[in-house]
C-alpha cells in the first residue's frame, strides 16, 4: 500500500474547492426557498411601507394582486420587477 503525501498547498486547494460548492449549494437553496406569493404584511415589511402605500401601489396598477377572501397576495416576481424598474443607478 502506497503512501500518499498531502501537502499544506494541497489542503488549503481543498478548502477552497469545499467552501465554493458549500456558497453554491446555499444559493441554490436560497432561490428555491423564496415563495411564489407573498401576503400583504410581508410585502410591506419587505418594502419597509405602511399599509396605505401598499393600497396606493394596487390601485394605481404599480403591484398586481390576487384576493382570496380577505387575504390579498402578491407575487414576489411582480415585487421584483418593480423594484428592479425603479432602481436609481449611483453612477455619477
Amino acid at each position: 500500500m502506497a503512501a500518499t503525501i498531502i501537502t499544506v498547498e494541497d489542503l488549503r486547494d481543498f478548502k477552497i474547492d469545499l467552501l465554493e460548492e458549500i456558497k453554491k449549494i446555499f444559493q441554490s437553496q436560497t432561490t428555491t426557498q423564496t415563495k411564489k406569493w407573498l401576503k400583504s404584511t410581508e410585502v410591506r415589511k419587505l418594502l419597509n411601507i405602511s399599509p396605505g402605500t401598499l393600497q396606493n401601489l394596487r390601485i394605481n396598477g404599480t403591484l398586481s394582486y390576487t384576493k382570496i377572501g380577505g387575504t390579498i397576495y402578491y407575487p414576489n416576481q411582480d415585487i421584483d420587477k418593480v423594484l428592479e424598474n425603479n432602481k436609481v443607478n449611483a453612477n455619477p
